[in-house]
């Protein structure tokens, strides 16, 4: 009788697709047979040496493809036994509406409750969490939160520009459909499936003006629903506990510690906002269980995950860790921007949503602008088709490691007495101050008297009593020709002796 391959983990039939890497095509094939359920959960997966032989391809490519899964949520695997497929894949079939925030049958509670405290509402006029407004004359900007501008490819942002009002109908200056234009939720789709490892549908995104409007959307959209409570990662970006405090949900604070954010949620929780890839603004990356742990969590309460992947694509010791989402696209929002690949200002970020979120979202969005500009969406999307995009991320990938290494280098040997921590993706670092030396008050102190931005930890915290001083440093942010004299600041200003 025919071996049933799904279960014996022995004889496994994947077709590799001959475009890209070896190890990218196997790691493709894997997480389509997970998702459409030919491989389900529990299946043990073979060996690295039987898959090698059976494929072609080296040992190293296998481990390293098994790795990336693992790391990822879609295969488990322990000390002298087999790998198999994680047991929390299972069929979307149980999904509950997310829009209807349920209570879990068994209520997981906190080993250490976090305190609330109530977020502030914002001032009037523009809001920024301290990012971008200080006292004084900036010399040297080394605040997180945005990419060096003077890199944006305006040659090829030009070139497609042409392209695409060279093309374009009239209808491409009317107003358009509130999700976005068909010809960007196309390109978005495609890139995030196979750069992200997101099931992305062009029918289920929908592209705003930026993360903040997309999160304030679904926040809005949410209560309306009856979410009472939102969980936000703590530290987390205080720009984003005010938009969902604005939108009626209250705020709790979910703690985060080497291993990423608790996923043990707050009962009264009907959605997480998370930022797995890596944690804003510790650094770290959401352990493989706690991301299994978030996904069941949101099948088995009807709960809602939003997955902030802010800088995701800036993964330096490894290739990046794919999408939470992958693994639970029925509960999980996966929402990306091009405000850390491109710039801040283009306004461009888009969700890739559940299937009973697209409406409310969609008309949310209408009420809110109607839609996102189309000029921009337009030429996006030919960026992506046309793979400028990609060589862009890839460059500035390159460019970022080697301010990363310039950074850590500089603090090591002038600043040995700080800790350095979350380095290994994105555009920022988390600098923590000894307990010994100056604060965060003096070392900021210091730094306005140079002319030099910086932001202190303490802004990210809801709760800031009794928490390590540290200091979000963005590498990213000073233009190249003013990188080296923003770190001698920033030496400067961390001695014990300033």
């Amino acid at each position: 009788m025919a071996k049933d391959w799904t279960s014996s983990g022995v004889d496994l039939h994947l077709e590799l697709d001959p475009a890209g890497g070896r190890r990218d095509a196997l790691e493709r094939a894997l997480r389509d047979a997970i998702r459409s359920g030919r491989l389900g959960p529990g299946a043990v997966v073979p060996s690295t040496r039987a898959l090698a032989a059976q494929l072609g391809v080296s040992r190293g490519t296998v481990t390293a493809a098994y790795d990336q899964l693992i790391a990822e949520g879609y295969l488990t695997a322990r000390q002298g036994a087999a790998t198999r497929v994680a047991e929390t894949r299972s069929a979307e079939t149980r999904s509950a509406d997310p829009t209807k925030p349920t209570k879990p049958t068994e209520p997981m509670r906190p080993t250490e409750p976090a305190r609330e405290r109530p977020v502030p509402a914002p001032p009037g006029g523009p809001v920024w969490a301290g990012s971008w407004a200080t006292a004084g004359t900036v010399a040297h900007d080394l605040r997180p939160g945005r990419p060096d501008l003077g890199t944006f490819p305006a040659a090829a942002w030009l070139r497609s520009t042409r392209r695409v009002l060279t093309a374009a109908g009239p209808e491409a200056h009317a107003l358009s459909d509130p999700r976005g234009r068909p010809e960007l939720r196309d390109a978005l789709a495609g890139y995030l499936r196979r750069v992200r490892g997101v099931d992305a549908d062009p029918a289920r995104i929908v592209v705003t003006s930026g993360y903040a409007q997309g999160l304030g959307l679904l926040a809005r959209v949410l209560g309306d629903a009856g979410t009472s409570a939102v969980a936000m990662e703590e530290p987390g970006h205080p720009y984003h506990r005010m938009i969902v405090a604005r939108a009626g949900p209250r705020v709790v604070p979910l703690p985060v510690d080497g291993l990423g954010a608790r996923t043990d949620l707050p009962v009264d929780a009907g959605a997480a906002v998370l930022t797995p890839a890596h944690q804003y603004p510790s650094g770290g990356t959401l352990a493989p269980d706690r991301r299994r742990a978030a996904a069941a969590w949101a099948r088995d309460t009807g709960g809602l995950v939003v997955e902030d992947d802010y800088d995701g694509e800036f993964r330096y010791d490894r290739q990046p860790v794919g999408s939470l989402q992958g693994t639970a696209p029925g509960h999980v929002v996966y929402a990306g921007t091009a405000s850390k690949t491109l710039a801040p200002a283009l306004r461009l970020a888009w969700l890739v949503l559940p299937a009973a979120l697209v409406e409310p979202v969609a008309e949310a969005k209408r009420l809110a602008d109607a839609h996102t500009p189309s000029l921009g969406q337009l030429v996006l999307a030919d960026l992506i088709t046309g793979h400028a995009y990609d060589r862009h991320v890839r460059a500035a990938r390159l460019r970022y490691r080697r301010r990363r290494d310039e950074l850590v280098g500089a603090l090591r040997r002038r600043a040995p007495h700080v800790r350095v921590q979350g380095v290994a993706a994105g555009l920022h670092a988390l600098v923590l101050l000894p307990d010994d030396g100056p604060g965060e008050a003096e070392i900021m102190a210091r730094a306005a008297a140079r002319g030099l931005a910086l932001q202190p930890l303490g802004e990210f915290w809801q709760c800031p009593d009794g928490r390590p001083p540290g200091l979000v440093v963005g590498y990213s942010t000073p233009l190249r020709s003013g990188y080296a004299a923003a770190l001698d600041a920033l030496c400067s200003v961390l001695r014990y002796k300033a």
